[in-house]
């Protein structure tokens, strides 16, 4: 029943070709796992989405078309899981990975945490720059946790997905067999 409403509400190979920018990758998008709601595909989606999620500026979605096409797996659920990362969430995430690298550094004192810069579109590679200099000034801290942490929930998604699709193959099966042995009993 999940499976049905989410092809249902999953956009199409068709729906990317039409797009001007996608047109170039019409071959690969044909690639039926790109597609595909199995366990394999869907984890896979998901890992990219949570790696790639936690790239700077406005790539993230780029790097997860480029994860998609090497991988082979579902394209739809990367691009969703990439917004788990947005105005709101992505300040504490970049503290966590500073506190991941600290740690994974063993680092005693904190890093210095300078506010994070106004980003302004009307001035791209102004807003890039100041963005930039703010990673800088986390110093190793931020260059070893974020990494860290980008590979870290990507593998705990990956497992998360599998371990859950496991329990609910294995509840829709107890549920059968509890089905069909009250209809022969």
């Amino acid at each position: 029943m999940i499976r049905r409403w989410i092809r249902h509400h999953l956009p199409s190979a068709e729906h990317f070709e039409r797009l001007p920018l996608l047109r170039h990758f019409k071959s690969h998008l044909a690639h039926p796992n790109l597609w595909a709601l199995n366990r394999r595909s869907i984890a896979g989606g998901v890992a990219a989405g949570l790696f790639c999620g936690l790239i700077p500026g406005p790539f993230q979605v780029a790097a997860a078309f480029v994860w998609v096409l090497v991988c082979k797996v579902n394209l739809p659920v990367a691009f969703a899981t990439t917004w788990y990362t947005n105005p709101i969430t992505i300040v504490p995430l970049y503290i966590v990975a500073v506190a991941y690298g600290d740690w994974l550094l063993g680092s005693g004192a904190n890093a210095v945490m300078h506010p994070v810069p106004d980003w302004d579109w009307h001035h791209f590679s102004g807003s890039m720059h100041a963005l930039l200099d703010w990673m800088l000034s986390l110093g190793p801290s931020l260059a070893v946790g974020l990494p860290a942490l980008m590979v870290t929930l990507s593998v705990l998604g990956y497992f998360a997905v599998r371990v859950g699709w496991n329990i609910g193959v294995r509840f829709s099966w107890a549920r059968r067999k509890a089905r069909r042995a009250r209809e022969q009993g």
